[in-house]
């Protein structure tokens, strides 16, 4: 579990972003296309993580995030990952928070372990030779 600047220890709702957390969210996010037609205000992008951290957090399914909790619609909330996801802002925050914790020395690499999701495989191997057929060879059985 990451616990620093960022992450509350016990945070008894961590799908609440921080202000700090905010400050360097938010200059990652793409601007919104203006709206060509009227409707529905937007539902402000902090509102929108809050929501897509809460469905990711508790595993329910994006249909089913409440209302109540001002997040705006799950269709909402995943239309926005779905957007920010092509904008590659995920990637831009990783890197922020990367170079954010290794100048405040928070992190330890001893703990650091890559594994094949994290290595680009080679694209082809040699073509191996055909299969030798062993049909005629047969060992008499005893």
């Amino acid at each position: 579990m990451l616990v620093g600047p960022f992450v509350a220890k016990r945070n008894s709702r961590p799908w609440i972003v921080s202000d700090e957390l905010w400050s360097l969210v938010e200059p990652l996010l793409p601007v919104p296309a203006p709206k060509l037609v009227a409707g529905r205000p937007r539902v402000p992008d902090r509102q929108a993580l809050c929501g897509i951290l809460f469905v990711l957090h508790t595993g329910i399914q994006w249909e089913y995030l409440p209302q109540e909790l001002g997040f705006g619609s799950g269709m909402t909330c995943w239309r926005r990952l779905a957007t920010w996801n092509e904008a590659g802002v995920w990637d831009q925050l990783h890197l922020v928070l990367l170079k954010k914790l290794r100048s405040a020395k928070q992190l330890d690499w001893s703990r650091a372990v890559i594994d094949s999701s994290h290595v680009r495989a080679a694209r082809r191997g040699p073509k191996a030779d055909p299969a030798r057929s062993t049909e005629h060879d047969r060992a008499a059985s005893t």
